[in-house]
C-alpha cells in the first residue's frame, strides 16, 4: 500500500475507533452498537480493492481488539474486519464511481449481518457465548438497522477521501509533461526536433529570403 493510502486509512480508522468508543458505545442503544469502524472499513474497500480491503480490516479490527474496554481475545474481530474487508472490496466499481446507493447500501447489510455472525461463531469456538444470552436475532437486526442508518453519512463521505488520496498532483504534472514532449514530437513532422529549432529554421530561410531580394533590387539598379 502506499504512503497516503496508509496514512489516511489510519488516520480514518483511529478517528472512528474514539468516536464508536467514546460516544456510540455510551448511548446504551438496544441491541448491538453502531460500527463505525466497519463502515469505515466498508468505505475504504470500496475504493482501494479487496486487497486494501483486508489489510485495512486486518488492521482496524486489531485496534478495536485492542481499545479499552476490550472483553475478548485479541484477534478475533480483527478476523472478522480481514474477512468482511476482502469481501468487500470484490465489490469495488470497475469505473470506480459508484452509479446509485443501491449496492454500496446492500453491502452495508450484508457486511453488518455477516460480521455479527462471524464475530458470533468465532466467540463460540474459543468459548465465548455472550451473544446467545444477548439474543442473536435481535443483534442482527439492531446491526443491520443502525449501520444502515450511519452509511449515507458515514460511507461517501469516506470514499470522496480515498478517491481525493489517490489523485496524486506530481504524477498529474508528470503526465502533462509527457503530453507535451508527445505534441511538440508530433509537431515537428515526427523527427524529434523541439519547436524552438524549427522557428529558427523558419527565421533563417526568411533572412535568406531577404538578402536574395536586395541583390535582385540592386541588379536592377544596376542595369
Amino acid at each position: 500500500m502506499r504512503f497516503n493510502r496508509m496514512l489516511l486509512s489510519t488516520t480514518l480508522v483511529i478517528v472512528a475507533l474514539v468516536i464508536q468508543v467514546s460516544v456510540l458505545a455510551r448511548l446504551h442503544l438496544p441491541g448491538a452498537v453502531p460500527d463505525l469502524v466497519l463502515l469505515t472499513v466498508l468505505g475504504l474497500a470500496l475504493v482501494y480493492g479487496h486487497v486494501g480491503g483486508a489489510l485495512i480490516g486486518f488492521g482496524a479490527g486489531l485496534l478495536s481488539d485492542l481499545a479499552p474496554p476490550a472483553d475478548h481475545a485479541a484477534g478475533r474481530y480483527a478476523l472478522v474486519l480481514c474477512v468482511i474487508g476482502y469481501l468487500a472490496g470484490l465489490a469495488k466499481p470497475e469505473t470506480g464511481r459508484l452509479k446509485s446507493a443501491t449496492g454500496p447500501m446492500a453491502v452495508v447489510v450484508v457486511a453488518a449481518l455477516g460480521a455479527t455472525l462471524l464475530y458470533a461463531g468465532v466467540g463460540a469456538l474459543v468459548g465465548d457465548d455472550a451473544a446467545r444470552h444477548v439474543g442473536l436475532p435481535s443483534l442482527l437486526f439492531t446491526a443491520a438497522l443502525y449501520d444502515l442508518l450511519l452509511a449515507p453519512f458515514v460511507v461517501p463521505g469516506v470514499m470522496a477521501l480515498a478517491r481525493r488520496a489517490e489523485n496524486d498532483p506530481l504524477a498529474e504534472t508528470g503526465s502533462a509533461t509527457k503530453a507535451s514532449d508527445v505534441s511538440s514530437g508530433w509537431l515537428s513532422g515526427g523527427t524529434g526536433l523541439r519547436i524552438g529549432s524549427q522557428r529558427g529554421g523558419l527565421r533563417m530561410k526568411a533572412a535568406r529570403s531577404r538578402m536574395a531580394r536586395a541583390g535582385r533590387i540592386k541588379g536592377v539598379k544596376r542595369l
